[in-house]
């Protein structure tokens, strides 16, 4: 059961913010200010705006703490008051799933250009354990004072979703009482675009930031990289009700597969991510037509679109006329490691408040993408049981399923 979520996003620096903007259809792309991009072929990003870490930590930790566990403590602070815990969980049996794609790219990236010009006695000695991808986690036990399991998973782009995979079976299991689980990730660097250029998987609509991310659009023409951290509070339903907490949405179920086909394009056919769907359904105990929203990976590209409605259509037959698709990244762009936390937060609001945020940028129909991806304008509807689909790089396809309490 959710009971809190925080968020530092393209869209706004707490959960509210993000939601209240998804719901107006605001984008958060813009110029890349994190460094200069000047005669790079993209130079536009979802960043995370405003946020200013120096109040946040003391400044030895500060200091040997990377962006992305910065926003990620942050976040967790603000699910844990959200939920109506805390200030730490000190006492209780907690457990931190922080899952991360990218986490230690930057300071990767920064220890190699100290290395090259200055030498090594130069190289800072936070930098191995800033780097590693667990950091993140255990830094908000550290925060938090959680004393149980802290784990840290690096599923590329299905990494936030599978964190409330395993937070599920933690509580199920009896290993905790209380799971934060979400993800995070910050790595708007002037090599990771070198890379994703060469890729040719950013879009390069400089001129019109906020229109370049348009998923199922026929005009797409790649995805947006960002930056944020979505996480939440975990308990069981029996817990919540006895402590007097709110309860957002349930997760009920979920599952993943692998495409087994290549290290970044989706297995054309959309086979194995529609038997993600599948499984996932059957997890939760779910017909496909007890589902009305799914929340799409959606990543503006032209193979992953197509696959993605492809496998839509495979798991939920004739129903896949009924539902509402949405996608996020039109607005956030793709935050890699906390994406698919990020469409969680989606399905869970949405079942919380009976609306669904829009696929903005959505103008040009594709033949190929031929559902519907509620354009542009958000929409009021009752949604009781909700998907979301999470597609990561290599082909781990993890797809999560929320009801209402």
């Amino acid at each position: 059961m959710i009971t809190g979520i925080g968020a530092l996003t393209p869209l706004g620096n707490t959960a509210p913010a993000t939601w209240e903007a998804m719901l107006a259809g605001r984008s958060g792309v813009g110029t890349i200010t994190a460094f200069d991009a000047t005669g790079f072929s993209t130079t536009i990003a979802a960043e995370v705006k405003g946020f200013d870490p120096a109040g946040l930590l003391p400044v030895k930790r500060l200091n040997r703490s990377s962006r992305c566990t910065q926003l990620a403590i942050a976040a967790a602070r603000e699910a844990l008051a959200d939920a109506g815990l805390g200030p730490t969980l000190e006492g209780t049996e907690a457990a931190v799933v922080l899952n991360s794609a990218v986490s230690g790219f930057p300071e990767i990236e920064e220890a190699v250009h100290v290395l090259g010009e200055r030498g090594a006695r130069y190289v800072s000695p936070s930098f191995v354990a800033s780097a590693l991808t667990n950091m993140a986690a255990c830094e908000v036990a550290i925060d938090l004072g959680v004393h149980g399991w802290v784990n840290a998973s690096a599923l590329a782009c299905a990494s936030g979703t599978h964190a409330l995979l395993e937070a599920r079976r933690l509580l199920l299991d009896g290993d905790a009482d209380v799971v934060v689980a979400g993800g995070a990730d910050a790595a708007i660097t002037p090599v990771m675009f070198g890379g994703l250029t060469a890729m040719r998987g950013l879009s390069t609509s400089n001129g019109c930031p906020q229109e370049a991310s348009r998923p199922f659009d026929a005009g797409r023409n790649g995805f947006v990289f960002g930056e944020g951290a979505v996480v939440f509070i975990l308990e069981r339903l029996s817990d919540a009700r006895a402590r007097g907490a709110r309860a957002y949405a349930e997760v009920s179920g979920g599952a993943m597969t692998a495409d087994a086909f290549h290290i970044v394009a989706p297995e054309p056919a959309g086979t194995y991510a529609a038997q993600a769907i599948t499984k996932a359904l059957g997890k939760a105990r779910l017909d496909p037509s007890d589902v009305e929203l799914v929340c799409a990976h959606g990543t503006s590209t032209k193979a992953n679109d197509k696959t993605e409605t492809a496998a839509i259509h495979q798991a939920f037959g004739a129903h896949a006329a009924a539902l509402a698709v949405t996608a996020p990244k039109s607005m956030a762009g793709h935050l890699i490691g906390a994406a698919g936390a990020l469409g969680a937060l989606v399905c869970v609001r949405a079942i919380a408040e009976s609306a669904v945020p829009p696929t903005i940028n959505y103008n040009d129909p594709d033949p190929e993408c031929d559902l519907d991806y509620v354009p542009n304008q958000a929409r009021a509807m009752a949604v009781r049981h909700a998907v979301t689909n999470a597609f990561g790089f290599g082909g781990q396809n993890c797809v999560v399923a929320f009801s209402a309490v």
